[in-house]
């Protein structure tokens, strides 16, 4: 079998492999690469030494079966008999649900988790989005501090649960997007820096360094990180990748990294025969991500949309702190606006920012299934000071008006989950870090930024206190209890009807028309001939929508269809779906 890797500071490169040493070659033709050749099978471990330092584990390694500090493993992907034939799932029409593997289940594996996705299949999803699984250390964390980027995280069941999850997921009809990190590599078990220049001082990041773009040695950088995004495609059949935080990737050159990756990601699609997607964490409003690159964008697929979340967060709760700010002066009026123009901010002032923030989106060139809306997401909820669910604060009636409004946007809706039965359970900031002194830095980094916001020490959970990962874990008993039962039914129907009504997956956002009475707290909009209209009043709301017959699809309360005046009312707390005759 043949090795190599990249290296270029270096004089010497000898490989590791199962008790042998051998002396790499330097590459004739591919300036900085090393290689040669020892015998080895799935599984055989090894490692490389540069010069006369210790051995290290492979910078491309597929496997990392005692952590990242440990010797790499070779993994045969041709070993693994796939169960199911699958032609892929498009993103237009999606239903997302993000998933955490270390909570979503108390056992926090990957196969576990297959073992519920017949869950997810009977409510109607078509994609689990799972947070990201590259080996971190200890056993539990989000995963947003992983290394090795072609590899799985062991204590999660390594590269074949991932497959059999995979297969699990084709079978029952289900694509899987894969969340990936290429802001910023792991703090703990990170030898990219010893190899190559990976990071570059030319700009800094949240992390520290920046990812090495655009310095020199940035082309290497770049195919590390596109390559192992193909990767996860190819020999794990995911269906799309979540980039997290792309805001963060600081590249100059001519072509942006990320043009660069759509462009290799639509290739492979091409060449596989099925839809892949790339969807783009991104708090920059431009546009131009989520633009075809014929026309100037960078040609991702879809971005998160978090100013549709803040101005439903605000609206629901209240808050207004931090960068809820301009949300919550009129939120409904910012529900409107998100609702027909994607965003909220689009050249307007941040008052939180201190400047203007975003750009228009062209209606006329951006479908509206680019964007995804959701009122929960791991961020939203596990950088709370107590990692609190709406569920924890709203009465029932506002989390149905939260999905109805979810679910019935023009956006692609997203679920967080556990949401989809309001669950109880809180979802907080936790890590496993085996380093001491890391350890007791992110414990008191926690309790800092949030003893700035008021809170009491004692108040923040301890990230490394195992009962916080506990503490997060969904319980799956709760569904058949109220009001888990009752929550669980309205969100099937949702989903249904967003399935079967044309209407609520029409890519215009310039058809959606709306209405509000910010005062009154009602909200309605017109998707074709679908009409859905909440009331977050506790009063109840009369709401005119015109004088059309329209039948009721779907009530959270009891309701009567519109009278000859057109005019609906709307019992307090509550969410309506209608189509007009």
């Amino acid at each position: 079998m043949q090795f190599e890797v990249w290296a270029p500071q270096a004089d010497r490169v000898t490989l590791h492999c199962e008790g042998v040493t051998r002396a790499l070659e330097r590459d004739p033709v591919r300036a900085g690469w090393w290689w040669g050749e020892a015998d080895a099978r799935d599984g055989t471990r090894y490692g490389f030494a540069l010069d006369d330092g210790p051995v290290r584990p492979d910078p491309r390694s597929r496997r990392q079966p005692d952590g990242p500090d440990g010797l790499s493993a070779v993994v045969d992907h041709g070993s693994y008999a796939w169960r199911t034939k699958w032609a892929g799932r498009p993103l237009p029409g999606a239903v997302l649900y993000e998933l955490h593997i270390g909570t979503y289940t108390r056992e926090g594996t990957l196969d576990a988790a297959a073992e519920r996705l017949g869950h997810l299949a009977e409510l109607g999803v078509t994609h689990v989005e799972l947070m990201p699984l590259n080996p971190f250390p200890g056993r539990h964390g989000w995963g947003y501090e992983g290394v090795s980027l072609w590899a799985v995280h062991e204590p999660y069941g390594g590269p074949d649960a991932l497959k059999r999850f995979v297969d699990r997921a084709h079978e029952l009809g289900l694509g899987v997007v894969l969340d990936v990190v290429h802001n910023h590599f792991g703090p703990s078990g990170n030898y990219l820096p010893l190899f190559g220049p990976y990071l570059t001082d030319t700009h800094q990041t949240p992390w520290g360094a920046a990812v090495n773009l655009d310095a020199p040695g940035s082309d290497e950088v770049r195919a590390y990180l596109v390559q192992s995004a193909l990767a996860w495609l190819r020999d794990y059949r995911i269906d799309g990748l979540r980039l997290d935080a792309v805001h963060a990737l600081k590249d100059t050159r001519a072509c942006h990294f990320l043009e660069e990756l759509s462009t290799a990601v639509d290739a492979l699609s091409a060449d596989l025969g099925r839809p892949l997607s790339l969807i783009a964490e991104s708090d920059l409003n431009d546009p131009r991500l989520i633009t075809a690159r014929e026309e100037g964008g960078l040609g991702l697929h879809a971005q998160w949309n978090d100013d549709f979340h803040h101005t439903l967060h605000t609206a629901l709760t209240g808050e207004s702190q931090g960068y809820y700010a301009d949300f919550a002066r009129a939120p409904l009026a910012g529900l409107a606006k998100t609702l027909t123009g994607g965003y909220f901010h689009d050249g307007t002032y941040s008052s939180f920012r201190g400047r203007g923030h975003g750009r228009p989106l062209d209606r006329t060139r951006v479908a509206a299934h680019r964007l995804l809306g959701y009122s929960q997401t791991h961020d939203q909820v596990g950088n709370r000071a107590q990692g609190d669910r709406l569920a924890a604060t709203l009465s029932p009636g506002l989390l149905a008006c939260a999905a109805t409004l979810t679910l019935t946007a023009p956006f692609t809706p997203m679920l967080f989950m556990g949401e989809e039965w309001a669950a109880s359970t809180p979802w907080q900031f936790f890590t496993d870090h085996t380093d001491p002194e890391l350890a007791d830095a992110v414990r008191r980094g926690r309790r800092r930024e949030f003893a700035a916001h008021g809170w009491a020490e004692e108040d923040v959970p301890d990230p490394q206190d195992p009962a916080t990962r506990e503490r997060s874990c969904l319980d799956w008993s709760e569904l058949d209890g109220e009001p888990h039962a009752r929550v669980l039914a309205w969100y099937r129907r949702l989903i249904a009807l967003r399935h079967e009504q044309p209407d609520l997956t029409d890519p215009d956002l310039a058809d959606t028309k709306v209405a509000f009475d910010e005062r009154q707290r009602w909200l309605a909009f017109r998707r074709g001939d679908v009409r859905v209209a909440v009331n977050l009043a506790k009063e109840p709301a009369a709401i005119p929508l015109g004088p059309r017959k329209a039948a009721v699809l779907a009530a959270w309360e009891p309701v009567e269809a519109p009278g000859a005046d057109g005019v609906l009312q709307v019992p307090g707390e509550s969410g309506v779906v209608l189509l007009q005759a």
